[in-house]
């Protein structure tokens, strides 16, 4: 019933046309059950000499209807009349239809519509720590095919729903009073078809959640080979990739086959029942036509209803299965749409000056994990500073706290004097650009996603950043220069290029403070000279985080932090720490063995 209620709300704005739809069921299912009483009719009192007894409320508009076609002498000589009424009925029932039709798909296509923008734009503003926990082809899956399943279930079954309670209301109303006795027989078995359905209704339910984790598993599985077909490649995995495919496809097949077992085992034993009923209700018919106790007209019109009679029991089956799935996909949905959104709030328009204060932070992605413990430091506005450490020192930790893609436990960080926690995200994000260690490209030009953090960039400005981050001329190598169309997730780049166009474009958002994140670890030595200098003579304004493992690259930076499980244990200029017993000085002399032994 929860679910069914968040279903009326999405219908908000399209109810109106389910309201015509549901009139133009009505009118078509009317038009089913006057359909027999013309042939009863036709066969009683025109061909037959039987006077229409008006047992219906319907029998004195038929009666009406005939007699100003000119009476029984007149039709019987012309019974074509009779089937020009079928054919208008025919047309009537069909226009209706397709007004149901035309109505119920453009609502459904509206709600769904709404539903998808609703959730991608609420999947964007989630926070970063949630994409992080959650399988990409999970949400696609929900994204798409659980939206699919709703949009099928509002464009079919809701207005079939309606058709369903007309059937049975216009059936009792014509059958009860052509015949009370075959009436009450044509309902013995209802009772136990409906207890059936609802009794199927409660078990499939958990059969189809979990078609669909089973299939988000499988969906999982096959983004993760698309992406990451370098590696893939590179390590000629593709049999173990085949195989971990086949694993999950095969549990999906199994899980599909247990749904579909059930499906048939309801349908049939459904079909069963109802095809009993008819039989029943047939053979009473028969015999009461042929001992006269009704007439031969009514005999047909009868067995006509009493298949729509059955229609709606076992029709209430399906409508309860499409409703099954689609109140399992609107949970899911729902899982993510319950999901907190981030309070981006504002950009507030005063650049930041970059002066940041870390004192005693405590931070971990599990509370009781610390990854970060109790991080005191200062940095001036305007200076440019480094992190080093070992893997899993809590470098990169450490400025992911600054534009708030993490929100620390304990301690404080302040930017400008001003508590991190009491600024707006968007207004954070805005003045901190960062350059990840593993950029991300999108499947478009150069020039776009280059320009991508500035909706009005002008292709000079773009020139400008491109030659800050040493790619320009790399750009202008390629064919279409900076119209080049780069692969999903910048495949086409080398790695070096991939990290040169993620900080051009990062340089296009003129931040406050910048962070590089262990971005130029896919850049030779020359390269990382070049971008160093050309940052250098940007603007003294900017404060500058560098993360790297390269010595030479933070080797001329104002300070360097040395980390060692997430407390700073060193700190100072280069020329100081190499003469400090330490893990600096460690690092120093391995990397100049190194180089010294290259160079000989």
């Amino acid at each position: 019933m929860k679910n069914l209620g968040r279903l009326w709300k999405l219908m908000r704005g399209e109810r109106h046309l389910y309201i015509f739809a549901i009139f133009a069921v009505a009118v078509a299912a009317l038009v089913n059950f006057i359909w027999p009483l013309v042939l009863r009719v036709t066969v009683d009192n025109i061909i037959g000499s039987t006077v229409l007894d008006g047992k219906t409320w319907i029998d004195p508009v038929i009666r009406w209807i005939f007699g100003g076609l000119g009476g029984r002498e007149y039709l019987i000589g012309n019974l074509w009349v009779c089937s020009l009424i079928l054919m208008f009925l025919a047309a009537i029932r069909g226009f209706s239809q397709f007004l149901k039709g035309k109505w119920s798909a453009k609502a459904s296509e509206n709600i769904a519509r709404r539903l998808r923008d609703r959730l991608y734009d609420h999947i964007q503003k989630l926070p970063y720590s949630y994409h992080q926990k959650v399988e990409t082809g999970d949400l696609i899956q929900r994204s798409t095919s659980d939206i699919e399943t709703v949009r099928r279930m509002l464009a079919v079954q809701l207005v079939e729903i309606g058709r369903t309670l007309f059937m049975l209301i216009f059936a009792l109303s014509f059958m009860l009073p052509m015949s009370l006795e075959l009436t009450l027989y044509s309902m013995l078995l209802m009772p136990f078809i409906m207890f059936f359905s609802f009794y199927f209704y409660r078990k499939i339910r958990g059969v189809f959640e979990e078609v669909e984790k089973s299939e988000s598993r499988m969906h999982s599985v096959i983004q993760e080979n698309v992406t990451g077909v370098r590696v893939v490649r590179a390590f000629a995995a593709q049999n173990y990739e085949i195989d971990k495919f086949d694993v999950k496809n095969t549990d999906y097949t199994k899980q599909l086959y247990r749904m579909m077992k059930n499906l048939a085992m309801f349908w049939s034993f459904s079909d069963l029942l109802c095809g009993m009923q008819m039989v029943l209700v047939i053979g009473l018919a028969t015999w009461q036509a042929a001992t006269g106790k009704i007439t031969l007209g009514t005999m047909m019109a009868f067995t006509s209803y009493i298949g729509m009679l059955i229609w709606p029991f076992r029709n209430l089956g399906r409508i309860l299965v499409d409703i099954s799935k689609s109140t399992v996909s609107i949970g899911r949905i729902d899982e993510i749409l319950q999901e907190k959104p981030e309070q981006l709030g504002a950009n507030e328009g005063k650049p930041m000056a970059g002066s940041i204060e870390f004192d005693d932070v405590w931070f971990g992605y599990e509370a009781d994990k610390p990854v970060l413990r109790g991080v005191s430091l200062k940095i001036e506005a305007g200076e440019t500073v480094a992190f080093l450490g070992a893997t899993g020192s809590g470098k990169s930790s450490l400025v992911h706290l600054l534009p708030r893609l993490y929100e620390y436990q304990k301690g404080s960080i302040k930017i400008d004097g001003r508590e991190l926690r009491e600024l707006d995200k968007h207004y954070i994000r805005r003045n901190i650009g960062i350059v990840l260690q593993e950029p991300f490209l999108f499947s478009r030009s150069i020039e776009e996603n280059i320009g991508v953090t500035d909706c009005d960039y002008s292709h000079d400005g773009i020139i400008r950043v491109a030659e800050q981050a040493a790619v320009h001329e790399v750009i202008n190598e390629f064919d279409k220069g900076y119209e080049t169309l780069v692969g999903e997730r910048g495949v086409t780049l080398s790695g070096g290029q991939k990290q040169r166009i993620a900080m051009a474009r990062t340089l296009m958002q003129e931040s406050s403070i910048l962070i590089f994140d262990d971005s130029l670890s896919a850049v030779d030595t020359e390269t990382d000279r070049k971008i160093r200098e050309r940052l250098r003579s940007r603007s003294e304004k900017v404060t500058t985080i560098i993360i790297s493992h390269r010595l030479t690259t933070i080797a001329e930076v104002d300070r360097i932090f040395v980390l060692e499980d997430g407390r700073i244990i060193q700190s100072g200029k280069h020329e100081e720490l190499v003469l400090e017993s330490g893990i600096y000085q460690r690092i120093w002399k391995l990397q100049s063995s190194f180089e010294a032994s290259g160079t000989a």
